[in-house]
């Protein structure tokens, strides 16, 4: 039996993916996930025609990587990643990601794909003009930690705001909890937030949490919005890199998106399996419509390491047609001595963030604020 499917364009894109292994054995991972990406059906058995010779991956490059391993570039049809996220990290890396010794290093999408891709509602350029900060680097910090009441973390957003922090986000463990329900929270630090603003002729905006149920999200953003929450604290890992884009993407909301990694480090802390830094944090989280990026800078508390910071950095801004530059947003235990080499390292593109940091610094956090804006500005 000869199949033909329509209809099939013949446009194509591709995953580079690393993978472990002589020339041999990687040869013969790439041509299992070529089959396992798509049809997931013995090949012998397949119908001649279209499928064997379009649907299926196909081996478009192999070279040579570090360790032992390969980067094998597969295309696929961009038919088959249908017209959604959801599918179109099926394709990327559904059944693959069981297996071991493969990781994700980078996709390269064809405009077809990008264009049906919103993106970043703001990126880098809407976020400035948002917040009013055409060229230096913003701030950002948390209210923290969990179990201070509603009342007590406004007025750590209060002082923040004083301070000139440009972004006040809940910490992501802050959720729907009796010592800090979620609307008297952010009722509360909304209000303080804009108070301190007209107090002081600033633009600063607070970002609640929406690591919530998935019955719940998109009632508690437009509760958000409502009372003059200015963005979202979204964490993909927890709640869908698709709700983040359908978020994102709701002309109802029309409000800038910071991902939190907040279950997402399995995805890229072992070398050999899941996703770079750069595919992850970068290319996915632009997909998915986030503004800014956040992950743990190397020299932290955290894993990650230089040359994986940098890539994030570099998948925030690298072309992807009409998908927006982001702004990375290091953190994860940074301290104020780590600003010069921050700067010279990711330039003035990037969004400063510091938690505990900040209560550490000055006797107030009005003071510490203060401080840390100055010397950002003055580098």
């Amino acid at each position: 039996m000869h199949l033909v499917t329509p209809p099939l364009s013949g446009e194509r894109f591709q995953v580079i993916y690393r993978i472990q292994g002589d020339y041999e054995d990687a040869m013969v991972k790439a041509q299992d996930a070529c089959i396992e990406q798509t049809v997931e059906f013995p090949s012998d058995l397949l119908p001649s025609g279209d499928i064997p010779d379009h649907i299926i991956g196909r081996i478009t490059d192999v070279s040579e990587s570090r360790n032992g391993s390969h980067d094998i570039t597969i295309s696929y049809p961009v038919e088959g990643a249908g017209i959604d996220l959801v599918q179109l990290l099926n394709v990327i890396f559904g059944n693959t990601s069981i297996k071991p010794g493969i990781r994700v290093e980078k996709l390269i999408l064809p405009p077809v794909i990008l264009n049906t891709f919103r993106g970043p509602r703001f990126g880098r350029i809407g976020l400035r003009e948002l917040l009013k900060a055409p060229t230096r680097p913003m701030l950002c910090s948390a209210i923290k930690p969990m179990g201070l009441t509603s009342e007590q973390l406004a007025e750590q957003a209060f002082q923040f705001t004083s301070g000139g922090i440009d972004i006040i986000k809940d910490d992501h463990g802050l959720a729907d909890q009796p010592f800090s329900p979620f609307r008297e929270r952010v009722e509360r630090c909304a209000e303080a937030v804009q108070r301190a603003n007209s107090k002081n002729g600033s633009n600063s905006i607070y970002m609640p949490s929406l690591g919530a149920r998935a019955d719940q999200i998109f009632e508690k953003a437009h509760f958000a919005k409502s009372v003059g929450a200015g963005g979202f604290l979204v964490p993909p890992g927890l709640v869908g890199f698709d709700t983040m884009r359908a978020l994102a993407d709701d002309d109802t909301l029309a409000l800038p998106i910071m991902m939190h990694p907040s279950m997402i480090g399995s995805y890229v802390t072992c070398p050999t399996t899941g996703f770079s830094h750069y595919s992850l944090f970068g290319q996915l989280t632009r997909l998915a419509g986030a503004d800014a990026t956040i992950y743990p800078n190397w020299g932290g508390r955290f894993a990650f390491s230089r040359e994986e910071c940098i890539s994030i950095a570099e998948g925030s801004q690298d072309d992807m047609g009409q998908i927006k530059p982001i702004f990375p947003t290091p953190g994860g235990g940074m301290t104020i001595d780590r600003i010069p080499e921050m700067l010279e390292v990711y330039g003035k593109d990037l969004i400063f963030l510091m938690g505990g940091g900040l209560h550490r610094i000055k006797p107030t956090l009005v003071e510490s604020s203060a401080y840390f804006r100055n010397l950002v500005e003055n580098m």
